[in-house]
């Protein structure tokens, strides 16, 4: 597991390999000025025991205030290298991430709750931006500073370097010892972190829901439990970073007290100068620090660990949904609009029973058929199969007859403009949102749309008309202009087949009349699929599909199929009652 860790380090950085390269050169340097510096104050002190002179020691003190000044210079410009790197992975790995999610399927995010993949593309990104910055330049740092520094300590005094380094041995134990338990609280800081994001986030959306059914004290209650269960994980990480660091610092620091201790009878026995064991005392010094380090080096790395694995469980999860191999291409102005099923299954994952059970049906270039029936009959999966947001087996589908799983992607979904259910629109204006599509279509064209889906009258009443703000999800806008809405900019890419999945919901039975008026009379190339519950408007339409638990259990248009018994007569029956209960 550390080698795959490492490994996927090395990939991080390998496009930005001679950035890395040259701070890694900077931190030798820094670390070669930084060990001839001890040494050229050993010299000068055994110099001027021999001969004391201001002028020797001004030119000391300069020579080093020079080195130290260089060394300063040198190590600002390895933080900038090796931080711009860690600055330059995080880029790479949110570009990545978001990239990666853009080519999930839909029921990816209803496995993922939006707060966990934020906090992935977030926290867990920066968490491994710390880790290729600060974590790497303290482990070179420690390593040049160890590699360097322990030979020169062995040329002054065997003896002296022998007992001072005594206390590591100890100290890379208890860095063993508590590695696995840093790492285990790491990520349950994390977890924790991901399911407050996760709360926060769906509370903000539904704050009108909270505040209809006054559960205001609930959700405070809910957070609090979550907050406290992450102040928790964070305080027991804190304590187990507060026995272990000063743990280590206290180790490192034994080492100075064990020079000051042996040095004395080494200068007065004549195995050590003054100068010498002034150097020791710095190179023991010098490396107190990396060491002490080291701590806050091993919870970064831990840090890192946890989140590389958090973020790369993103990266290598594979789309559900993909072109194959060889994807077939299909001209836009060649599409006939011609869709077939032939025997169409589908089951969602752990259901009881399929959503779609042996589908067949065949619909004309030019045609408004449309499906009705019962809440959970299959409509909305029918729906969602013809476009591939759902995983649907090869042999089932076709479009002018090629099967939709071999045809590519982009071209299957340009061909079919599909208006769900949910009508979600982006915080942006009115037009922006219509001509999401075509984001460089005039403002005549987007007009032309809302004329067509019964919305342009209502804009032109807004104070900024088609530059009005719709706000977060549209939530300015009330149901039925953020349907017609959503229909809008369906109708601006004047795709061959349009899919309405009873996204005319929230619009009174009159209003979808004439928007199915309008489809039938200015699109007449363009099949339309229209699934509603309004019997109304559904009776307007060339074919009727009637579904009953996941199968097509009538076909025919109104005249028929309200003349013989059967579902559609039920529904149809129902719809009458209503009206005159109204």
């Amino acid at each position: 597991m550390a080698r795959s860790h490492l490994q996927k380090l090395g990939a991080y950085l390998k496009p930005h390999w001679r950035q890395a390269s040259l701070g890694v050169l900077a931190l030798l340097l820094v670390n070669i000025v930084g060990v001839w510096i001890p040494l050229l104050i050993r010299d000068g002190i055994d110099q001027l025991r021999v001969s004391f002179s201001l002028g020797q020691i001004s030119q000391y003190a300069g020579i080093v205030l020079l080195l130290a000044s260089i060394m300063w210079g040198i190590r600002m410009g390895s933080r900038i290298l090796l931080f711009g790197v860690g600055r330059q992975v995080e880029f790479d790995l949110k570009q990545n991430i978001f990239e990666h999610l853009l080519a999930m399927e839909p029921t990816y995010f209803a496995q993922n709750t939006p707060g966990e993949l934020i906090s992935r593309a977030t926290s867990d990104v920066e968490n491994v931006r710390r880790l290729l910055g600060f974590a790497v330049l303290s482990l070179v740092n420690t390593l040049f500073a160890y590699a360097l520094t322990v030979p020169v300590m062995l040329s002054l005094s065997v003896r002296l370097t022998v007992v001072a380094l005594l206390v590591y041995p100890v100290m890379l134990i208890l860095v063993q010892v508590f590695s696995h338990r840093l790492r285990n609280q790491q990520l349950r800081v994390q977890q924790a972190t991901s399911r407050l994001s996760d709360l926060i986030q769906e509370d903000m959306s539904g704050i009108a829901l909270i505040k209809i059914y006054a559960q205001e004290d609930n959700e405070r209650q809910a957070f609090a439990a979550l907050n406290d269960d992450l102040l928790d994980a964070n305080l027991t990480l804190a304590r187990t970073r507060n026995t272990l660091f000063p743990l280590l610092g206290g180790l490192a620091s034994i080492s100075l007290l064990v020079i000051l201790a042996s040095g004395a009878g080494e200068i007065a026995n004549g195995a050590l100068t003054v100068g010498d064991f002034v150097a020791m005392i710095l190179y023991v010094e010098r490396l107190v620090f990396p060491t002490a380090l080291l701590g806050f080096t091993i919870t970064a790395y831990q840090r890192g660990e946890v989140s590389i694995d958090r973020v790369e469980a993103i990266l290598t999860s594979q789309p559900k949904i993909a072109n194959g191999p060889q994807p077939l291409t299909l001209i836009p102005s060649q599409i006939q609009g011609r869709l077939a099923a032939r025997n169409l299954v589908y089951t969602y994952p752990d259901a009881p029973r399929s959503a779609l059970d042996g589908v067949t049906f065949s619909l004309e270039p030019g045609e408004t058929v449309a499906i009705v029936g019962p809440i959970g009959s299959g409509k909305s999966t029918l729906a969602n199969a013809l476009p591939r947001l759902l995983d649907i087996g090869p042999g089932q589908i076709f479009l002018d007859g090629h099967d939709i799983t071999r045809i590519a992607l982009g071209d299957l979904r340009r061909a079919i403009a599909y208006v769900p259910q949910e009508s979600f629109l982006f915080s942006n204006t009115i037009q922006d949102n219509i001509r999401y599509g075509d984001p460089l279509a005039a403002l005549r064209e987007v007009q032309h749309a809302a004329k067509l889906a019964q919305i342009d009258p209502e804009i032109q009443n807004f104070p900024k008309q088609y530059a009005t703000l719709v706000g977060e999800r549209g939530i300015t806008l009330s149901g039925g202009q953020r349907q017609r809405t959503a229909l809008s900019r369906a109708l601006m890419i004047d795709a061959p087949i349009l899919v309405l999945d009873d996204a005319l919901s929230s619009v009174d039975n009159q209003t979808a009349t004439h928007i199915l008026n309008n489809l039938k009379a200015g699109t007449q190339q363009q099949t339309v699929i229209f699934i509603s519950h309004q019997m109304g408007a559904a009776a307007m339409a060339d074919r009727i599909l009637v579904m009953d638990q996941g199968r097509i259990v009538q076909v025919g248009d109104h005249d028929r199929l309200v003349a013989r018994p059967g579902l559609y007569q039920s529904l149809w029956e129902q719809h009458k009652l209503e009206e005159v209960l109204r």
